[in-house]
């Protein structure tokens, strides 16, 4: 009979979030996609009321497991992750459950805000494991997120679209922009359980993070700001190139596209993509990639005109 590991619950030290890095590394090598994505991973420090990790170690201590519950949004959000070496022995079970209980229950302080919701897990990479596991756990699929891919070349690398008449385009600016596209941000993505909810904290996260450049984060600008939240940008197309990568085999990626509600509808979300290509095609970039929605139609369609193609989904499951 094989017994799940000792869990240990509550905020991680420096070598526990190390530990969890670790874990995912081998996870990501063993199935060739990662299982924890940025949010969870800039968290690992996090320690708040609406956030909960735990471990699942061996008797000897080493990490073997770890899930992460997120309380923030409407819903509760959790990514899980089992080291490949300890896999089927029941240790995904117990984190799922422990995850469930910590989504589930009433919240002890009072703050409806915090406890009592229905919980989503994430799949990353859609793998047949883990939808065996969704389906022995009693989980269905309630969302997709595509992972969507298309080469890039010299011959991506003109220099950037011309804006528009009406409209000016410019690099971004730490510190100076950073309140009018949390605002705008905030607008195009309204309905979006993760990227509408971002904080300026979350903004200065990514900041500080080895990737960021704001030479590829770029903001469209009308020119007469009538009708708009004080001047704050008609759309901004955000890029993120990770370092490290090897020469030949670069991805960059459109991070976040957005376009303010009163400017959609007038081709900016196209004009915002060819800014980007042509961006990571200049900076060496030999395929561009992106995130979508399973069921935004209409960003689906603008990038499958710009040549992107399905290379790979992440499912969020749920029970009934």
């Amino acid at each position: 009979m094989r017994i799940a590991a000792p869990i240990q619950i509550g905020p991680l030290d420096a070598d526990a979030q190390q530990a969890v890095r670790a874990l995912a590394a081998a996870a990501e090598s063993h199935d060739g996609v990662a299982p924890l994505s940025e949010q969870p991973l800039l968290n690992l420090g996090t320690d708040a009321e609406w956030i909960t990790h735990v471990v699942a170690h061996t008797k000897a201590g080493s990490t073997i497991g770890y899930v992460q519950v997120d309380r923030s949004g409407d819903t509760a959000s959790a990514e899980l992750v089992i080291h490949p070496e300890h896999r089927r022995q029941g240790h995904g079970r117990v984190l799922l459950r422990t995850a469930e209980r910590d989504a589930t229950l009433p919240s002890r302080s009072g703050e409806p805000s915090q406890h009592g919701k229905h919980l989503r897990v994430w799949a990353h990479g859609d793998l047949e494991p883990a939808r065996a596991f969704a389906r022995t756990a009693g989980l269905r699929p309630v969302r997709e997120l595509c992972f969507l891919a298309r080469p890039l070349s010299a011959a991506d690398a003109p220099e950037p679209p011309a804006a528009p008449a009406g409209y000016r385009l410019r690099t971004f600016r730490p510190g100076a922009d950073d309140d009018g596209w949390l605002r705008v941000n905030a607008r195009a993505f309204s309905a979006h359980p993760e990227q509408g909810r971002m904080t300026l904290d979350d903004l200065r996260a990514r900041q500080s993070e080895q990737w960021f450049d704001p030479e590829g984060f770029f903001l469209l600008e009308p020119e007469d700001a009538a009708g708009t939240d004080g001047g704050d940008p008609a759309a901004f197309l955000w890029t993120k190139t990770e370092p490290d990568q090897p020469d030949g085999a670069r991805d960059g990626e459109i991070y976040v596209l957005g376009v303010h509600p009163e400017h959609q509808g007038t081709g900016l979300g196209r004009l915002m993509t060819d800014v980007g290509l042509a961006h990571l095609a200049r900076t060496g970039a030999t395929r561009a990639v992106l995130y979508v929605e399973g069921d935004n139609a209409p960003a689906l369609a603008t990038y499958e005109r710009a040549g992107f193609t399905r290379a790979a989904v992440h499912v969020q499951y749920s029970r009934p």
